[in-house]
């Protein structure tokens, strides 16, 4: 923004005060970085796992020519399992390497489980994919360690060489851009270390692209793939929803064991007492009748019995709502009703869902509302539902104090792991979105059937 005076001579510019501190954030960034831990860590890294491929790749390659050489001889064969198992080691410990120097987590690809017998462990040696996405990769790693020496590595080269210039009095500085600087002069070798100085803070963000890439690359051809990422996802979710199923049904069995099998039985005691004093008015003719006591048997049954027929009803509710018997759009207005927070409830399903998705959609939005009257602390909430093709969306939204997690421990919202738990385990999705101060949006996308 500009303004200027009316006659024109001075022109005043104004920088938006988010952009100046923008500007100070980036500038802190960059003047610190090449003193960061994790800068010359990527820098080592580079160093130490070019070395290592360049060593793996000889080493595949001379027995991978040995063996397809000698392929007219059974032993020829042998040599190239014996290769391919190699790459697969080399591939772990690359995965080892990025795991100590740079903190990457690289899941370990599918293990080789091969038939028993000789000729079994060929076949499937010779078929591994994992074996084979190891040797891609440490062919892929000669032009990126190329590329990495040519732009990342040659850079802090410069940036080291031009520092310590004035120590070796520019000898050893005729390298890259150094080398074009002339010489002869103080004013020139200054010029050497001034543009060391500079290039000492742009060395770690080449570096940082080049690691970059090696990460991608690793995760690529040194993982699992896609298809085996995808059912450890779905074994360790259907893991835990039979466990909170198991749960589930421990909680329940303790609670009729402990809690409504105890009052049915104090029930039967106390009709029984009862029923004994109603008998012994008859044998006792002469006697006036302790109604009272016996008006006191009575209430304490009914009591009893009605707290038994409410504990059965919340244990039958947990098992399956019956609410879901007359639909989804029903069942949510019900829940809605019931809610201490006014809810607005929006419903719009063309298609009925299965019925595992219905109990599933059924129980996160209790969950959710009960979420919002126990901890949110709002004065309105919502709930929408809507059928996307083959998608069900559920979106409990609220106007409370914001801080939702799905924290599994130790936390108010440990429910929400609960409901992230069942959900994925029909391969859905759970979203929160709830900043400090509100409001809180979560939404809930679920398959139609499952």
């Amino acid at each position: 923004m500009s303004e200027s005076t009316p006659e024109g001579d001075w022109m005043q510019i104004r920088i938006p005060q988010e952009r100046v501190e923008q500007a100070r954030r980036l500038s802190r960034v960059v003047l610190r970085e090449p003193f960061q831990k994790g800068s010359w860590a990527e820098l080592g890294y580079f160093l130490v796992s070019s070395a290592l491929a360049a060593s793996g790749l000889l080493i595949l390659c001379a027995l991978g020519f040995a063996g397809l050489v000698l392929t007219v001889v059974f032993i020829g064969v042998l040599i190239l399992g014996c290769d391919l198992r190699a790459a697969r080691g080399f591939g772990r410990w690359q995965r080892a390497l990025a795991w100590r120097m740079l903190g990457e987590e690289i899941a370990e690809p599918e293990p080789f489980n091969p038939a028993p017998g000789l000729f079994r462990w060929l076949r499937a040696t010779l078929g591994d994919p994992v074996a084979w996405r190891a040797v891609a990769y440490f062919l892929a790693k000669v032009p990126l360690t190329l590329f990495g020496v040519w732009f990342a590595f040659s850079v802090w080269l410069e940036a080291l060489l031009g520092i310590v210039s004035p120590l070796t009095g520019g000898g050893s500085t005729n390298f890259g851009l150094l080398g074009r600087v002339d010489r002869g002069s103080n004013g020139a070798n200054f010029g050497v270390f001034v543009l060391g100085f500079v290039l000492l803070f742009v060395a770690p963000w080449t570096m940082r692209l080049v690691v970059y890439l090696d990460r991608r690359m690793m995760h690529f051809l040194l993982g699992p793939n896609a298809t085996t990422s995808r059912v450890r996802s779905l074994e360790e979710s259907r893991s835990r929803t039979l466990d909170a199923a198991t749960e589930t049904l421990q909680r329940i069995e303790r609670n009729l064991h402990d809690g409504t099998q105890a009052q049915l039985v104090a029930l039967a005691m106390r009709l029984g007492q009862a029923k004994e004093k109603l008998e012994s008015l008859g044998d006792e003719a002469g006697k006036p009748a302790n109604v009272e006591a016996i008006r006191n048997l009575v209430d304490e049954a009914h009591r009893g019995a009605k707290e038994a027929i409410t504990d059965l009803r919340d244990l039958a509710r947990g098992i399956h709502p019956p609410a879901l018997d007359t639909g989804l759009e029903n069942a949510l207005a019900t829940l809605a009703a019931r809610s201490s927070v006014p809810t607005e409830v929006q419903v719009s399903v063309q298609s009925r869902p299965s019925p595992a998705i219905e109990a599933i959609c059924y129980f996160c939005a209790a969950e959710l509302l009960a979420n919002v009257a126990q901890h949110a602390e709002a004065g309105r909430a919502s709930l929408s539902c809507a059928q996307h093709g083959p998608w069900l969306r559920i979106v409990v939204r609220d106007d409370g104090q914001g801080g939702a997690a799905a924290n599994r421990v130790g936390s108010s919202s440990s429910g929400l792991a609960g409901l992230a738990d069942r959900v994925g385990a029909v391969d859905g999705y759970l979203n929160i979105a709830s900043p400090p101060g509100g409001p809180t949006v979560v939404t809930v996308d679920l398959p139609t059937h499952a």
